[in-house]
């Protein structure tokens, strides 16, 4: 608020509740960040302040730039980059526009596709699954073998 008061507000729309599954790989490492940096308890902010409250904006600049340059990333990767990395990488995965949308909480296709982004190797996989098509005589892949070997 314009007095610095912060509160908590809802989601711009219903699609913005949701549970969202990621990789087991990555189990450990989220647990160690909720024990570690998260607020405690279901309702606890997942990302907090250096004494434990909410992240302002004024500050929290300065936070992620001393983040990136800890790892290593060019300084031309704002945060919401990471959104866009996120879905780009579901969508190469093989996620549908509908799965997008349920996982990055958008209600509309078009919210969706902004944040989905063409990578060459996806370009690569669909330029070769045509190859395979036009192979095939036009229609479907006719050789099992022949698969996308970028998914299904």
């Amino acid at each position: 608020m314009q007095t610095g008061r912060l509160f908590d507000k809802a989601p711009k729309s219903a699609a913005g509740v949701r549970a969202v599954s990621f990789p087991a790989e990555l189990l450990d490492e989220v647990t160690r960040h909720l024990e570690q940096f998260a607020a405690p308890g279901r309702d606890g902010h997942v990302f907090v302040g250096p004494q434990g409250g909410q992240l302002r904006r004024s500050n929290f600049r300065d936070d992620w730039v001393k983040a990136r340059k800890a790892a290593g990333v060019t300084a031309e990767l704002h945060f919401h980059d990471l959104r866009h990395t996120g879905n780009t990488l579901a969508s190469t995965a093989g996620a549908s526009t509908r799965e997008l949308m349920t996982r990055m909480g958008h209600s509309s296709s078009r919210a969706a596709l902004i944040y989905q982004h063409m990578t060459s190797d996806r370009d690569r996989a669909i330029a070769d699954r045509l190859g395979a098509m036009i192979r095939g005589g036009g229609g479907a892949v006719s050789d099992p073998s022949e698969k996308d070997p970028a998914g299904p």
